[in-house]
């Protein structure tokens, strides 16, 4: 696992220009923009279109490629999109929750670059949080362990160890203690909307889970 990470972080790292452009890929919006490298910020307001309820690779791709028009993204620019599922390079995609079907079977960075028409580098979604997080915000220079998590339609997370990410580790699909089962049908940010929770009630339901990260990490 290491192995992929280096590969992921060298990639990051030998980006010789200012700028690139990002996608995020979730179940519920594909969020799109270009991003300052030095600043690790937004260079423009990000455009948002809602994830078609097909989510299949042809209408992924044709999001992308409206907000790769949509930002006149040049065809030399580097184009990084994060994927809500675990991302092997040249490995076909085993399963998925949080899209269609379809993408099993599929190598996502070779179906994603066919799609754009160029090539583009793909990550999973909470690897790419967990990198930014360590690049830019609290998990630069920090020693040991850090975990990242990310609240969406699912649970993402992101395991950083002395500078180096550990990739797809998806602690998202945990079990929680009390029969509460899969944690991201249990805590999630879609969860909460879904059943309307107040946001006292879903910090109790992300306190389960967090105690548990806790505790298997402490």
């Amino acid at each position: 696992m290491t192995c992929v990470s280096h590969t992921i972080q060298q990639e990051v790292m030998m980006i010789d220009t200012a700028q690139a452009f990002g996608v995020d890929i979730g179940g519920s919006g594909i969020k799109a923009a270009p991003v300052d490298l030095n600043k690790g910020e937004f260079a423009e307001p990000r455009l948002k279109i809602l994830t078609p309820s097909e989510s299949t690779p042809q209408a992924i791709g044709s999001v992308l490629r409206k907000q790769l028009e949509h930002f006149e993204v040049p065809e030399t620019a580097p184009v990084g999109i994060s994927f809500p599922a675990p991302v092997k390079p040249g490995q076909k995609l085993n399963w998925i929750a949080n899209l269609d079907q379809s993408w099993v079977g599929v190598d996502i960075t070779e179906a994603l670059s066919e799609e754009c028409g160029r090539p583009v580098t793909v990550v999973n979604d909470a690897d790419a949080a967990g990198l930014a997080e360590q690049q830019f915000g609290a998990a630069k220079g920090q020693e040991g362990l850090v975990v990242v998590t990310t609240l969406g339609t699912g649970i993402g997370t992101a395991l950083i160890y002395d500078g180096v990410l550990i990739p797809n580790t998806e602690l998202g699909h945990i079990e929680l203690e009390g029969g509460k089962g899969d944690a991201e049908r249990y805590a999630s940010s879609a969860v909460r909307e879904r059943k309307e929770l107040s946001y006292k009630k879903w910090a109790k339901r992300l306190t389960k889970y967090y105690s548990l990260i806790e505790k298997y990490f402490s």
